[in-house]
């Protein structure tokens, strides 16, 4: 990737995770509380939705940034043609190597610190894989979805999809890749708000997902889905829509510059 190409993918990152999360905090706050074992009125309801948000807005630049720098010099690393078959393999490398790096950015984070907080006994290492455990699945199927979109759409009008197209496609595979994942993120809320010294508070995903399941069953374990998926769906539509943008008007910037 040349030097243009770089910074605009770190700058276009950055502003793409600042929008999205200040948008968007309320409804991850809610859905977090729906997914409380507390329930949603004691976990303190409709009150203060944008409690912690200027922590969050401040952590979301460099994680974002980090995450879509590592995610085009991947696909670029691992050039393949657009007709190939590996594409969707390409792109889930891609994102998986990005929230590896994102992650390294986050353990340190005010989120990890919290998550370490209710698991005192689970080292750095522990916090780490934990994290990807939860992050990897959701862009394994957001990523190869978002490009996959894309490609048909420029296909089916025969010319590079606009920015607003891209935030369409963005919000399709945002939302499935929510419904498909929301065990993993019950599980996630589960061992976040758990209390010291319990098995779910060691951090065991799949102890956590088992927990819900015999006392909860399905409806359990999609507790929060249509609220996790609305707020993803919108997340995906400005995320990726905003990094589109950002980034062709910064490529665009920088052809022109002398």
């Amino acid at each position: 990737m040349d030097r243009p190409g770089f910074t605009a993918s770190l700058v276009a990152g950055g502003v793409a995770g600042v929008s999205v999360d200040l948008i968007l905090f309320p409804l991850d706050t809610i859905k977090t509380r729906l997914q409380s074992p507390q329930g949603f009125y004691k976990a303190g309801g409709f009150y203060g939705v944008y409690a912690g948000v200027p922590s969050t807005a401040i952590g979301s630049f460099p994680n974002a940034a980090a995450f879509f720098v590592t995610y085009e010099y991947v696909k670029w690393i691992l050039h393949t043609d657009s007709s190939s078959y590996l594409m969707p393999v390409t792109h889930m490398l891609a994102a998986s190597v990005g929230e590896v790096v994102a992650c390294l950015i986050r353990v340190p984070s005010e989120v990890v610190k919290q998550r370490a907080q209710v698991s005192a006994s689970s080292g750095t290492f522990h916090i780490f894989s934990n994290i990807l455990c939860q992050e990897i699945p959701f862009s394994l199927v957001q990523f190869p979805l978002w490009e996959s979109l894309k490609a048909l759409w420029s296909w089916r009008q025969d010319h590079v999809v606009d920015s607003w197209q891209s935030a369409v496609c963005g919000a399709f595979a945002g939302g499935f890749a929510a419904a498909v994942t929301t065990p993993l993120d019950v599980a996630k809320t589960r061992i976040m708000l758990a209390k010291a010294g319990s098995s779910t508070a060691s951090g065991n995903i799949l102890s956590a997902l088992h927990a819900v399941w015999r006392t909860q069953g399905l409806s359990g374990l999609f507790a929060g889905v249509f609220p996790r998926m609305a707020a993803i769906s919108l997340g995906g539509f400005i995320f990726l829509g905003v990094y589109d943008q950002t980034r062709s008007f910064l490529l665009e910037l920088g052809r022109e510059s002398p």
